[in-house]
């Protein structure tokens, strides 16, 4: 019950945005009753708190697994960044960035948000690192793959508001290769 209540609120959020959720629509969506849903978690923030700690996780595997997929070989920057550019522009993705944009001003919901942010972007980081096989003792070279997440991460905001995927596939093409370029300069 209380991982279908969790996947209910992931689900609102990405629809209706962390304004438009409410523990009714969650337990409505989760097939759950009222007080059940009330039982495992009382108030909203409790829930959303719960949701933030679940969507981590989820993001993470979902990161993780992608990653496990990729191909060896040649062209395997693009495939890491062409991966990057799907994961960010997700509706995982999605969710946590209504999250994120609540947290900026509810103070209860930045102390749960941010160390799991935080937590997350070194993750990402590290699996990024690995994925493209960096060597980041190399001067530049971790400034690189920071860039890298940033720039995903802002195509996946790009993404919330239009269909972008055709200009997200060309930037990321060509950033594909100054990473091809930059990483492996002498």
């Amino acid at each position: 019950m209380r991982a279908r209540l969790l996947e209910a609120t992931v689900e609102v959020l990405v629809e209706r945005g962390f304004a438009g959720t409410s523990t009714t629509l969650v337990s409505e969506r989760a097939g759950v009753s009222r007080g059940a849903q009330l039982h495992h978690f009382p108030t909203k923030n409790d829930l959303v708190v719960a949701a933030v700690e679940h969507l981590t996780e989820r993001r993470g595997a979902e990161l993780a697994e992608a990653v496990a997929q990729l191909p060896a070989g040649g062209r395997r920057t693009r495939a890491v960044v062409t991966m990057l550019g799907d994961h960010f522009a997700s509706p995982v993705f999605a969710a946590a960035l209504e999250l994120w944009v609540a947290a900026r001003t509810d103070e209860a919901l930045l102390a749960a948000v941010a160390p799991l942010e935080q937590r997350v972007g070194r993750e990402a980081h590290r699996m990024t690192a690995a994925a493209l096989g960096a060597d980041e003792s190399r001067p530049g070279v971790r400034e690189l793959v920071q860039a890298t997440l940033d720039l995903v991460r802002g195509l996946g905001l790009a993404s919330t508001i239009s269909d972008d995927s055709a200009r997200r596939r060309r930037i990321l093409r060509e950033w594909a290769d100054v990473l091809d370029r930059e990483m492996t300069r002498n």
